[in-house]
């Protein structure tokens, strides 16, 4: 959900050594390209248009065309905005996925937004929760559900968060690499 702390774990996870493309850096490039002020309107508004028009994984072949477009991608990519089951399944296309929902009280990502200072943020708790109720309807409640881990961010200190995630993906990381470690005899470890 907005504000939860998901573009803080994703610079954690850049930090440490992996590309970071934000979904909702996407739908910014859109808004510059099709002359639209940046609030939280007309991205709300481009967003849910995109789906329509595209699907419910139209943001993920956005994703995946700036991948494409972009040669500093490294193997290991964190997408920061998942919102729908749908966006996952595209991206598995690509390779393997892992899932890590970041949740945080209400309260929490309200505080979190309001500090954020950007100006498609939510001016106050009405538009904060017409905002929610948006992410909701595309479907970011059932890609949270279907997670592979869920790191609660409530009163965790950055370096706390630091800490919970990078305990995670160190250990997915070291999954996914030793089922890829051929020995010359052809036996995989």
């Amino acid at each position: 959900m907005p504000g939860a702390g998901k573009s803080t774990v994703a610079t954690i996870l850049h930090n440490d050594g992996f590309s970071v493309i934000t979904m909702g850096d996407v739908i910014r490039e859109e808004a510059i390209r099709q002359n639209l002020e940046m609030n939280d309107s007309n991205l709300g508004y481009l967003m849910l248009n995109l789906r329509k028009n595209m699907g419910p994984a139209a943001i993920a072949y956005l994703i995946l065309k700036k991948m494409q477009r972009e040669a500093n991608v490294t193997d290991d990519i964190v997408i920061d905005g998942i919102r729908n089951v749908a966006e996952v399944n595209v991206l598995k296309k690509m390779g393997q996925v892992k899932l890590l929902a970041v949740h945080a009280s209400a309260d929490t990502r309200y505080m979190h937004i309001k500090e954020r200072g950007r100006s498609d943020v939510a001016i106050d708790h009405n538009d904060f929760k017409i905002r929610d109720n948006r992410e909701l309807d595309i479907g970011i409640s059932e890609a949270i559900a279907l997670s592979d881990e869920v790191v609660s961010n409530n009163n965790l200190t950055k370096d706390e968060l630091r800490n919970k995630v990078l305990a995670i993906v160190r250990k997915w990381t070291k999954k996914i690499n030793n089922k890829n470690i051929e020995y010359l005899d052809g036996n995989k470890k």
